[in-house]
């Protein structure tokens, strides 16, 4: 059982599996092409597809076996993998391929796709990261939070002032929030939106400026701030993590002593006097 968890935790059985990972999302992506989906094409691909899919499912079971089977789940990733395997099964079932099926059940043969998510799992650093955004999701809720009152704040300045000549941008709440997070994006808010504003109201730059300002450069710095942090520790906790590992591993690897065997303490401590006795005999002549 050890030797099958270190083969699966080698480097040889991870790099083969990032390979397939690899193969298997350039072909869904080839499978979307029209020209290739179809014909003596398509049936390779498919073929591969499936391939690399019974790969993945043989990935799954040796984890299974070398973790015995709930250890395995004990991983979030494991968790991770488990699902967009189960997700791949569901939708390659014939079922799904039926024309008298509803439309609704599209939705599970695109599925598949989620198999090019394998990778995240089988990538150190882009796990960091991940984990790094799931530690910092409270720093982020905290953030939105912010962001929605300041949303409110200006989206009620905006249906005050701007409202009656700006319906459709600023009629009531909920558009001036949508109007105000276009804004944020930067995508055409000064020559879409600010400017013909200003060309009836003068003053409304007054309006747009401070809000971009804050919204689009301090609160998404405070974001890629707490990001970073939590990529940093994150980063640190994997590295103390290896240590500790290896010392543990190293600590396994040290050669126990044998159980001491008291005759032959006797006859060491026989010996050790016969030398004693040669000595003195020595040293009295």
């Amino acid at each position: 059982m050890e030797k099958l968890k270190k083969f699966v935790e080698g480097h040889l059985f991870q790099n083969l599996i990032l390979a397939v990972i690899i193969i298997n999302s350039v072909v869904l992506g080839l499978q979307t092409v029209p020209s290739l989906s179809e014909g003596t094409a398509g049936s390779v691909l498919s073929v591969i597809d499936y391939i690399c899919l019974g790969i993945f499912i043989l990935e799954m079971l040796l984890k299974m076996v070398a973790y015995k089977f709930f250890g395995y789940f004990k991983s979030g990733w494991n968790w991770f993998d488990f699902i967009i395997i189960l997700t791949s099964i569901v939708s390659g079932l014939p079922v799904f391929s039926s024309a008298r099926i509803l439309r609704v059940f599209r939705v599970f043969r695109s599925l598949k796709g989620l198999r090019g998510f394998k990778m995240v799992s089988a990538l150190k650093p882009l796990q960091v990261i991940i984990g790094a955004i799931g530690k910092s999701l409270p720093g982020i809720t905290w953030t939105a939070l912010l962001l929605i009152i300041i949303y409110y704040i200006f989206s009620i300045i905006g249906v005050t002032q701007f409202g009656t000549a700006f319906p459709d941008w600023f009629g009531n709440i909920p558009k001036a929030m949508y109007t105000l997070f276009q804004v944020m994006t930067l995508e055409s808010w000064s020559m879409g939106i600010s400017r013909p504003v200003m060309e009836v109201f003068s003053y409304a730059w007054a309006y747009f400026v401070p809000f971009v300002l804050i919204s689009s450069f301090v609160m998404m710095n405070v974001v890629v701030g707490v990001v970073v942090n939590a990529i940093s520790e994150v980063s640190e906790m994997r590295k103390k993590d290896a240590e500790s590992e290896e010392s543990s591993d190293a600590a396994e690897k040290t050669e126990v002593p044998a159980t001491i065997n008291p005759d032959e303490i006797r006859a060491e401590i026989k010996e050790v006097r016969e030398h004693l006795e040669k000595l003195e005999s020595l040293l009295d002549k």
